[in-house]
């Protein structure tokens, strides 16, 4: 069995402040935004309106990683996603 952090987690994220894109429509839209919590299995993003995100697409890091995201909850000026 898997231990949970208090927050629910199954791993520990971590603090970061990475800028990254958010591209989906087979890359034809891309946002700019902010990893501001990362872990193995998700993070959390900072944009600007969350709300033109779908809940599927792609995050490119800096260092060009691509992963599969799918948005888990949804704030004022953030989102939650999981990688799939």
């Amino acid at each position: 069995m898997t231990a949970l952090s208090p927050e629910g987690r199954t791993s520990l994220r971590k603090r970061t402040l990475l800028g990254a894109k958010i591209i989906f429509n087979d890359g034809h839209s891309v946002f700019d935004c902010i990893v501001r919590n990362l872990s193995d299995t998700g993070a959390m993003i900072q944009i600007e309106n969350p709300l033109a995100v779908p809940n599927i697409f792609n995050l490119r890091f800096p260092d060009d990683r691509l992963l599969a995201c799918e948005v888990r909850w949804r704030k004022i000026n953030s989102i939650g996603v999981e990688f799939v």
